[in-house]
């Protein structure tokens, strides 16, 4: 696997580059979970299994769809290639990435130069006469939307766990004909989602939480697929 070489973009050094729409499948196949954000949980639950998993030295929980039943296994890359319909937001923001200024609350944007997806030869411009294209412009607009909606997100999960609605959990998923726990994780606990109070309840829906917390609790149902998807690779 070639190393990225994140650099800060610039309109001089890369005036000629170009960038193709896609993903980083040499990175992703051994991601088995990556961030999700709140925002994208309706479309995420139609392809993907969500959990929430817990920074064992904050403390902080953070939103991440499943992508295999095990660390280093992504059961929706085959062949080098990337299979489900869509990818999540944090998996779409490649080849570029913000970087924080250090002591401004300022974004630089930075380019991985070694990405597959960056050439001068295909793909979209970056600049043209030394101005951003309408492409980069989109792009850096998908990334400053992307800080946000991980704000956003990092809210409303503090505000589930305040409220003691994520609950440690093991799925069990039944694989040619064996049981296999996926240990670790966080769900939402319907139960205790069902017992809030009028008061607890109203705010979630005040706050916008209750379709998000719905797409994530049908996103559960897609853990049958990755067991699918797991029988399949074996008999591969």
């Amino acid at each position: 696997m070639a190393e990225q070489q994140v650099q800060p973009l610039h309109n001089e050094k890369h005036a000629n580059l170009k960038v193709q729409n896609g993903i980083n499948v040499e990175f992703l196949k051994s991601q088995h979970l990556i961030p999700v954000v709140a925002h994208e949980f309706a479309r995420v639950a139609t392809e993907f299994p969500m959990a929430f998993v817990k920074n064992t030295e904050s403390g902080q929980f953070q939103a991440v769809a499943l992508f295999g039943l095990e660390p280093g296994e992504n059961l929706y890359v085959k062949d080098g290639k990337w299979q489900a319909g869509f990818a999540p937001l944090a998996a779409a923001r490649y080849p570029f990435g913000l970087v924080k200024h250090p002591e401004e609350d300022q974004f630089g944007i930075v380019i991985d130069e070694a990405s597959p997806l960056v050439s001068e030869e295909t793909g979209n411009a970056l600049f043209a006469d030394g101005k951003e294209t309408e492409y980069l412009q989109a792009r850096k607009e998908a990334l400053v939307n992307y800080v946000e909606f991980a704000r956003v997100t990092e809210v409303f999960t503090q505000f589930l766990a305040e409220k003691e609605l994520l609950v440690q959990q093991t799925l069990t998923v039944e694989i040619a004909g064996e049981k296999k726990d996926i240990n670790g994780i966080y769900l939402v606990d319907e139960r205790k989602l069902n017992e809030l109070s009028d008061e607890d309840y109203l705010e979630l829906r005040k706050r916008g939480y209750l379709a998000p917390i719905f797409a994530f609790l049908t996103s559960t149902h897609q853990v049958a697929r990755l067991a699918r998807l797991k029988a399949q690779s074996q008999e591969a």
